[in-house]
């Protein structure tokens, strides 16, 4: 969209200058009557906006959040708070974002609207909830509520990814240490028995079978390996293996049960805030199912929106897609009937945070001892099956 540069005079006689984006110079004009600015010139710019690239974690977005709650219950105005974190930033990509925002409200933008345009850094929810605020004249209040959101939510996602990581690094240093095995110490064994001309025993030629496949072969096993990673990752993106996949991790035992309750626990604290925020129930719903991280979730959300809309409840379909347990139902349930649902669903979410934790210790705990037992079971057996003829050779001397 266009960008133009102007000079107008505030009701006061204050002598303004800024940019304004519009689609076209009347756009503009228009505009600017509507903030009561008496105009002297409007030109466009030259050239068009640089478009800002990069990252932003969600640990920076969750700081700024906290600061910017800070700031405005502090009483400072919207605009220096604003520049004040923009300058403060560590992340640069987010200092850019937020001299954009700072711009855009000087032009006569909402909070909100300035936001939008980013939504790498700031999500639907997120907009949506200031949005509430400004209308509202609350921002303060819904700063606050969306930072203590934000900072639940990363806690519990990181929670959920420690879970996942500490199999995922136990599997990979024993995939390393086979590779070793096979690679450089198998076929020293298989010199050695080759020189003696015995007959092996079959666990011993299983091992070197599988040592011989590793060394003539280890280029097709990479290839098949990067294969198999992008398909997968290509299936992942239809909507039907979305559902195939995050139906069988919920399946799971043990990681399922995990998975099951984080989901809860993010969409009840996400629909919560988002109802308490003043977000309609159908935007809260649709903000809610995009945010949800599992297909089977979203399908179950998206359904009780067209619930609502029909005119019936939110528990009904989400007890027919039976990945809510049936407490989370009945709760609910209460929550609509009694107009509280707001209060309860937050209630829910402060519940399943503490189930979360309690459900990645027991599969820590459980983890531990399973992957002891696989990394004995595969390396020692190896190890033994190498040793087999050794023994066979002592006792054919005794």
């Amino acid at each position: 969209m266009p960008r133009f540069t102007y000079s107008a005079r505030t009701s006061n006689g204050e002598l303004k200058s800024a940019s304004i984006e519009a689609p076209s110079r009347d756009d503009a004009v228009a505009q600017l009557r509507r903030q009561r600015l008496t105009i002297i010139k409007v030109d466009e710019s030259q050239g068009t906006p640089k478009k800002i690239s990069g990252s932003i974690g969600m640990r920076d977005i969750v700081i700024f959040t906290r600061q910017f709650s800070t700031m405005i219950n502090a009483g400072l105005p919207l605009v220096q708070a604003l520049d004040i974190l923009g300058g403060q930033s560590e992340n640069k990509v987010l200092a850019a974002v937020l001299r954009d925002v700072v711009f855009d409200v000087e032009s006569g933008n909402t909070v909100a609207d300035a936001m939008r345009k980013h939504p790498k850094a700031f999500s639907d929810l997120y907009t949506n909830m200031v949005a509430a605020g400004e209308v509202g004249g609350i921002l303060d209040t819904i700063l606050n509520r969306l930072a203590v959101f934000m900072e639940k939510n990363d806690a519990l996602v990181r929670k959920v990814k420690g879970a996942m990581i500490y199999p995922m690094v136990i599997l990979g240093v024993a995939g390393l240490c086979i590779v070793i095995l096979l690679w450089k110490v198998i076929p020293v064994f298989r010199t050695m028995f080759d020189s003696v001309g015995m007959e092996l025993p079959l666990p011993t030629q299983v091992v070197i079978g599988l040592s011989d496949f590793l060394t003539s072969f280890w280029w097709a096993i990479l290839v098949g390996g990067v294969g198999l990673f992008f398909f997968f990752k290509q299936y992942y993106a239809t909507p039907a293996g979305q559902l195939v996949i995050d139906r069988a991790l919920l399946k799971l035992p043990i990681l399922g049960d995990v998975l099951r309750k984080s989901a809860v626990s993010r969409f009840t604290r996400t629909l919560g805030t988002l109802t308490s925020s003043g977000v309609s129930i159908l935007d809260g719903l649709e903000i809610t199912a995009r945010t949800s991280g599992n297909r089977v979730v979203q399908d179950a959300i998206m359904n009780s929106r067209a619930s609502i809309a029909g005119g019936d409840t939110i528990s009904g379909p989400l007890k027919k897609s039976e990945v809510f347990p049936p407490m989370v139902i009945s709760m609910i349930s209460v929550g609509e009937q009694t107009g509280g649902l707001d209060e309860m669903l937050t209630k829910i979410a402060d519940f399943y945070d503490d189930e979360v934790d309690a459900a990645v210790g027991g599969l820590l705990a459980l983890l531990e001892p399973i992957m002891i037992v696989f990394l004995g079971v595969v390396v020692g057996g190896m190890i033994v099956a190498m040793y087999l003829p050794i023994f066979d050779m002592v006792n054919s001397v005794k």
